[in-house]
């Protein structure tokens, strides 16, 4: 569940080991603040059959949500396997409002972005339901055979494209 209000920081981690350094944190701090590491379903196949799977939506990074006071940042250091937190001059930097905000209509209660179904007319793209509707005039391409859709965001100073999950619905005469 993505948190409003108070701050949130990018902390980077070891890729591939960033549940285990939430978990670290979580030990360390008792849950404030908040850690969390987005994920989001997609398919992927194996030995010629789909699963559905849960990934890291951005590898290598975790995210901090609450005040980050000087005792906080100083603990933040003897947790093994964080590399470094996001900062400029010295001072941590805060993820904007408006980024959270994209991110807020996107994730469920269990910080996963689920698959959105999507309406395919030819070239046109409608979507239909899930996460991606507050996302429409972002999608550059939809690939039909992984079940994906690549996605143009803003995150933490730059555009990022981001593969998320999707449900292709042809429409009735395309069929």
């Amino acid at each position: 569940m993505i948190y409003k209000g108070s701050a949130w920081y990018a902390l980077f981690v070891k890729t591939g080991e960033e549940n285990l350094v939430k978990e670290r944190l979580d030990y360390r701090f008792g849950g404030d603040p908040v850690i969390m590491i987005p994920k989001k379903i997609i398919k992927e196949r194996k030995n010629g059959k789909w699963y559905q799977r849960v990934r890291n939506l951005f590898p290598g990074y975790i995210f901090l949500h609450g005040t980050l006071t000087n005792e906080n940042y100083r603990n933040l250091w003897q947790v093994p396997g964080l590399y470094k937190l996001l900062c400029t001059d010295r001072e941590p930097v805060r993820i904007p409002d408006s980024e959270i905000e994209v991110f807020s209509h996107l994730f469920d209660r269990e910080d996963i972005i689920q698959e959105s179904d999507i309406l395919m007319e030819g070239e046109e793209v409608t979507i239909v339901s899930g996460p991606l509707t507050a996302l429409q005039g972002k999608i550059l391409k939809v690939d039909k055979r992984k079940g994906r859709a690549r996605v143009m965001i803003n995150f933490l100073g730059e555009e990022r494209i981001i593969d998320l999950g999707v449900n292709i619905i042809q429409a009735a005469n395309n069929q």
